[in-house]
């Protein structure tokens, strides 16, 4: 189902226009103040009466990544089988519930919901329409028949990312920090703080990781995935740590930690998540080591055209560095700046996370 690293994963990041997690929504507006579907797809009259919809999470269709990269899954698909689509955009959590009802009334098939905050409505719109399939993002707490998850063991993938980040700092300290800890974001703080410590115990160092402690779980979080003053002074607060590499995880968070890099003037990189930011954002591309990246695209793609056919299940896509659903971007400008030996290291351990010979696990990854 999921394509290779290259052909899949750095194609649909190219495809992308920028990057990001998404905005989370603030608490409280009627459910009546949710927005109007937007009718997308071919003009063409449809050949088939299938018709696939989207939910946003409050971050947009057009926030660069994370809804982005789902929603081009949703209109390739469509463009590919014909078909027109529908889409509603979230503003806040409390569009998430009236946005699929909305999709529901007007005789959606399938209706894929992005990001695990629409969890509790998906859960909710499902058991109330039986006959109405979902699949959603980043989520596998519903277990219904007529729920598919979308999911991505990026553990797996940032593990990769901090064995480089390790290898490529030159103050021995390189640092994360999430958006909001919820699982989607502390994964990749996990798998990159345990690739740091595997780094050290191969190489007989000790970086360190600042912003996150896998074992108590506890970090440094900005309390919403806006690009904003507090975003920018929790990466300061890594970088006044003596962080030279920085992984922010939250959406638009990443505009941020480069300004705040920017402003230090010190040779500090940092790493993109979702899509190959390189790609997606060129206005930060002179900073990023690689990103960690996730085929959300891909994934959203085959189980539209799943549906479309008629196999539809509820059985999980799991996006994992064997099937392509995860990896690490090329390092870009910084090529010619990491160990030489580095891309060969990492290609032996991701081919042992692969096998199983090298465990990588989260306490969010996929169950």
């Amino acid at each position: 189902m999921a394509r290779t690293l290259e052909d899949n994963l750095t194609t649909t990041a190219r495809r992308a226009s920028l990057t990001g997690l998404a905005a989370i929504g603030v608490m409280a507006l009627l459910a009546a103040c949710a927005p109007a579907p937007s009718t997308g797809g071919s003009s063409t009259a449809a050949a088939s009466n299938f018709l696939p919809c989207m939910v946003s999470d409050s971050g947009g269709f057009d926030d660069k990544s994370f809804n982005q990269l789902g929603y081009e899954g949703l209109t390739s698909a469509a463009s590919e089988l014909n078909v027109k689509y529908l889409k509603a955009q979230s503003k806040t959590e409390t569009d998430f519930a009236p946005n699929i009802t909305s999709m529901v009334n007007q005789n959606c098939n399938l209706v894929v919901t992005v990001g695990f905050l629409l969890a509790d409505a998906t859960k909710a719109a499902a058991a109330a329409n039986p006959n109405t399939n979902f699949a959603i993002i980043d989520d596998s707490s519903i277990t219904a028949k007529n729920v598919k998850p979308i999911i991505f063991d990026t553990a797996q993938a940032a593990f990769l990312a901090g064995y480089a980040s390790a290898s490529y700092s030159k103050t021995g300290v390189v640092g994360t920090f999430g958006g909001m800890q919820i699982p989607t974001v502390t994964i990749f703080m996990d798998g990159f703080a345990d690739g740091v410590k595997y780094f050290n115990e191969k190489k007989g160092k000790d970086v360190k990781v600042v912003g996150w402690n896998v074992d108590t779980q506890n970090g440094s979080f900005t309390g919403g995935f806006a690009a904003n003053q507090t975003a920018k002074n929790t990466a300061q607060g890594l970088i006044d740590q003596n962080a030279d590499v920085i992984l922010p995880v939250g959406g638009p968070i990443y505009q941020s930690a480069a300004q705040a890099i920017r402003d230090s003037g010190k040779p500090i990189v940092m790493l993109g998540v979702d899509a190959d930011v390189y790609v997606s954002d060129p206005s930060v591309k002179d900073l990023l080591l690689t990103s960690v990246m996730k085929g959300m695209k891909a994934g959203v793609h085959d189980v539209v055209k799943a549906a479309a056919s008629g196999s539809f299940s509820n059985a999980p896509y799991v996006g994992t560095l064997k099937n392509g659903g995860v990896a690490i971007a090329p390092f870009h400008d910084y090529a010619s700046k990491v160990d030489p030996g580095l891309q060969g290291e990492l290609d032996t351990i991701k081919a042992g996370i692969i096998d199983g010979s090298i465990k990588v696990t989260s306490k969010s990854s996929p169950k």
